[in-house]
C-alpha cells in the first residue's frame, strides 16, 4: 500500500489496526513525523572504495560503478564525496500488516500476520511488477515516513505480529534497513522473512541469512532471454541465490509468475521443474501464480486457469512435491497435500487457512514429515 492516509485508514481497518478509540498512538506518530523530503545519510555496505571519489557497489550483480554526487541503477543508494550512502534507511513508503499466506509463504506459521513494509527503488525493472508505483521511483517521488528499525519493531509487537516481512519494492536495495531491523526482531523473539527477487550477490545473502527465518523467491522465468528484455536482469545469480538459500537452514519457497506466451511453454517449465529438482530437491514449494495485466504489460491477457492448471500437472510430473497455484482464490491446488497419502493436510481459500492436518510437521494421517516451519 502506498502512503497516504485515506488508504492508509482503509486498510488499517481492514486488518483491525483501527481500535474504538481509532489509531493507536505509534500510528499517529508515523504520520505527524512522516516527512517526505527528509532522506537517511547512511553508509551503505557492501561497496569498494577506488581512486579520485569513485566507488563501486558489490551489493547486486549490476556492480555499479559510480563517480561522486552519483546513484546505483537502484536510484536509493549514493555516492557523496567518495562514501556510499544508503538514503532510505528508516524511511518507509509502505506499512500493512499481512496475512503470511499473502507473501505467499504457505509452509511458514500458516494462519500468522506479518508486519509488512518497504523503502522505494529496485535493481531491476520488471515490465509487469505490480508494485511500480514504490519500486521505479526514487525515493525523492514518493511520499514515505520515518519508521525505524525500533518502531517497526515496536509496531510488531503492538499489533501482534510475530513475523515482520520485508516486501513490496525489492528488499536487497535497502539492505541495511532490513538487516538492522531484523537483528533488533530477533532479539525480541519475532521472525523474519524475505521477499525478493533474488538479484543479489553471495556475501550479502550469506550475512542475511544469518538474522532472518525465511526468504520467497520470485523466479521471474527459466530464460536469460526473457530476464533480459522484461526484467533488465541476470537469471543465473537468482538461480545461485536460490540455490545458497536451499543449503542454508532458513526457510525457502519459490514464485514464479505465469505470464501467457512469455515464460509458459511447456519446455521451460519442464527445464525449470528439473532444475529445482536436481539442484534443490522434491520439497521446496513452489507457487506458479496467475499474471494480470498492468504496468507496462498491459497487451496480455490473465493468464487461462487451464494454463496453470497444466503447468501444475507437468511440475507433479517431474516428483514436485509441493506444488501450488497462485491468485485463483479457492482453487483445489491452493491446498497442501501429503505427498505420501495424499490426505489434504492445510485446506486455504485465499488467505485464510480453513484447516490444519499437520501435527509436530507430520501429516496427521500417516505420519509422513512436510517439510516447513509450522509453529
Amino acid at each position: 500500500m502506498i502512503f497516504n492516509r485515506r488508504n492508509f485508514l482503509k486498510a488499517a481497518g481492514s486488518t483491525g489496526l483501527l481500535t474504538t478509540s481509532g489509531i493507536g498512538s505509534l500510528l499517529m506518530d508515523l504520520f505527524a513525523f512522516g516527512n517526505e523530503a527528509n532522506l537517511s545519510s547512511v553508509e551503505a555496505r557492501f561497496y569498494e572504495k577506488h581512486p579520485d571519489r569513485e566507488i563501486e557497489c558489490v551489493l547486486c550483480p549490476r556492480f555499479c560503478k559510480l563517480g561522486d554526487k552519483e546513484r546505483g541503477y537502484c536510484g536509493v543508494r549514493e555516492n557523496r564525496d567518495g562514501t556510499y550512502y544508503s538514503l532510505v534507511y528508516g524511511k518507509a513508503c509502505s506499512i500493512n500488516i499481512d496475512p503470511i499466506e499473502k507473501k505467499p509463504l504457505f509452509h511458514f506459521f500458516p494462519g500468522e500476520m506479518a508486519l509488512s513494509f518497504a523503502s522505494a527503488g529496485c535493481n531491476v525493472n520488471c515490465k509487469f511488477c505490480q508494485n511500480w508505483e514504490i519500486s521505479q521511483v526514487r525515493p525523492e517521488q514518493i511520499r514515505h515516513i520515518d519508521f525505524p528499525p525500533d518502531a517497526v519493531v515496536r509496531m510488531a509487537q503492538k499489533y501482534k505480529s510475530p513475523v515482520i516481512a520485508y516486501t513490496y519494492s525489492e528488499p536487497d536495495v535497502f539492505y541495511e534497513y532490513m538487516y538492522d531491523t531484523a537483528v533488533l526482531a530477533r532479539k525480541k523473539k519475532l521472525k523474519n522473512v524475505v521477499i525478493t527477487g533474488g538479484h543479489v550477490n553471495p556475501d550479502p545473502l550469506r550475512e542475511l541469512i544469518q538474522v532472518v527465518d525465511a526468504i520467497k523467491v520470485d523466479l521471474k522465468s527459466f530464460s536469460q532471454d526473457f530476464y533480459t528484455e522484461y526484467v533488465r536482469g541476470e537469471l543465473k545469480p537468482v538461480l545461485d541465490a536460490i540455490k545458497l538459500i536451499a543449503e542454508s537452514p532458513i526457510w525457502l519457497e519459490i514464485v514464479y509468475l505465469v505470464i501467457p506466451t512469455l515464460n509458459d511453454s511447456v519446455d521451460e517449465i519442464r527445464r525449470l521443474s528439473r532444475w529445482i529438482l536436481d539442484e534443490i530437491g522434491p520439497e521446496v514449494p513452489i507457487h506458479f501464480s496467475r499474471f494480470q495485466p498492468m504496468y507496462l504489460l498491459k497487451n496480455l491477457p490473465p493468464t487461462p486457469v487451464s494454463t496453470l492448471e497444466k503447468i501444475r500437472d507437468l511440475a507433479l510430473q517431474e516428483v514436485m512435491h509441493y506444488v501450488y497455484i497462485g491468485n485463483i482464490p479457492g482453487h483445489e491446488a491452493e491446498n497442501t497435500y501429503c505427498p505420501n497419502c495424499k490426505n489434504l493436510c492445510v485446506e486455504r481459500r485465499g488467505y485464510q487457512i480453513k484447516r490444519n492436518d499437520i501435527k509436530n510437521g507430520k501429516c496427521r494421517f500417516c505420519d509422513h514429515p512436510i517439510p516447513g516451519i509450522w509453529s
